[in-house]
């Protein structure tokens, strides 16, 4: 009867411990694994609900800039650093949907100097065409320019990366300017001989637009990182009026600071 029993208990036993092993290695093969979280892509930014608030966007524009004339003949003798400065007032209008983008218009100033070789450029001359007359080497101007002087209308299409912070973001801008002409005058100052010696120190002007188209269309392109940058434009129309002298175009490029 003992035998008997712990012939039982033995088997219980070793039922009871294979019952385990076979619930725990159901158990692990069961179980589920950790799901990966999926990687999820970036929301796009929905730019029309940017608050803008007191942004800066180039409200004051000062340029300065080299000049010169596309397609000027060889008759005429362009010399040395021909300049020009500009200055403008521009209010900006951003687009509702996407305020990156806006429209700049305004009012200014726009200046040339354009820098003559012995040559006289007779602007109050009563002659049908504007005259570059040459000057002799034992009587001629040291340092002779006409500038020209417009009210200019610039209107672009501008492109700001972060229209949150225009003050430190790349922008971009192209557009036009209508300019009408305020003053045309030649300036020559100190009389020289072929030694280079002075025979007659003093300044010589004379002023008329009667040559010049008075109004003048140009395209223009800048860009700008913050408030310094670089800008270009091309008058589209000629400078001098038809059959008053050669078809030359006004061309600038230069630097600029902008902001405000």
């Amino acid at each position: 009867m003992k035998k008997h029993f712990v012939t039982a208990i033995a088997f219980l036993a070793t039922t009871a411990a294979f019952a385990q092993k076979k619930d725990s290695v159901a158990t692990s093969i069961v179980k589920p694994a950790t799901p990966t979280p999926a990687t999820s892509a970036p929301a796009k930014k929905d730019w029309s609900k940017v608050v803008l608030g007191r942004r800066a966007n180039d409200h004051f524009v000062f340029q300065f800039g080299y000049d010169n004339w596309a397609q000027a003949p060889d008759s005429i003798h362009i010399q040395g650093w021909n300049r020009s400065a500009n200055f403008y007032f521009m209010f900006d209008f951003p687009f509702k949907t996407d305020p990156r983008f806006s429209v700049g218009a305004g009012l200014g100033i726009g200046t040339s100097n354009i820098f003559f070789h012995q040559q006289w450029v007779k602007v109050a001359a009563n002659a049908p065409t504007l005259a570059f007359t040459e000057e002799s080497q034992s009587d001629h101007w040291k340092k002779f320019k006409l500038v020209t002087t417009y009210l200019e209308v610039p209107v672009e299409l501008r492109f700001a990366m972060d229209p949150e912070n225009t003050n430190k973001s790349w922008k971009f801008a192209v557009g036009a300017k209508v300019g009408l002409m305020m003053s045309a005058h030649n300036k020559g100052k100190t009389r020289q001989n072929s030694f280079g010696q002075t025979i007659g120190n003093y300044t010589m002007k004379e002023s008329s637009k009667q040559f010049f188209n008075t109004t003048k269309l140009a395209a223009t392109a800048r860009i700008s990182k913050g408030v310094f940058g670089i800008f270009g434009q091309y008058q589209v129309n000629s400078l001098l009026k038809a059959n008053a002298g050669p078809s030359v175009f006004p061309f600038s490029f230069g630097i600029q600071l902008s902001g405000l």
